[in-house]
């Protein structure tokens, strides 16, 4: 897995009604040998608060959740599963080609 970002995008001045409802979102963007693979090998474990699309060999991964606790774990479980992912894709392509 090369070249990947994540940028925060918290919601601005929320007033205290807006508060309750309010989301913190993530885009992580990865580049890889083989991103619909990738996408594919996460897909089983999204869930609504996740959106995925893949663009050429960049898969970009969009994460909002309520609080920032549940986005900093959420954000942590899908780069795990990435990374593995990613290595399982880059092993297959190595020793099996």
């Amino acid at each position: 897995m090369t070249d990947d970002s994540t940028d925060t995008e918290p919601n601005a001045h929320p007033t205290s009604a807006a508060r309750e409802c309010e989301s913190r979102t993530a885009r992580l963007r990865t580049t890889h040998a083989d991103a619909e693979t990738v996408a594919a090998a996460l897909r089983p474990d999204n869930t609504d608060s996740m959106a995925m699309r893949i663009e050429g060999d960049t898969l970009v991964t969009r994460i909002s959740r309520g609080t920032t606790g549940g986005l900093q774990s959420t954000v942590d479980d899908t780069v795990v599963n990435l990374t593995v992912a990613d290595a399982i894709v880059e092993t297959t392509q190595t020793h099996i080609l």
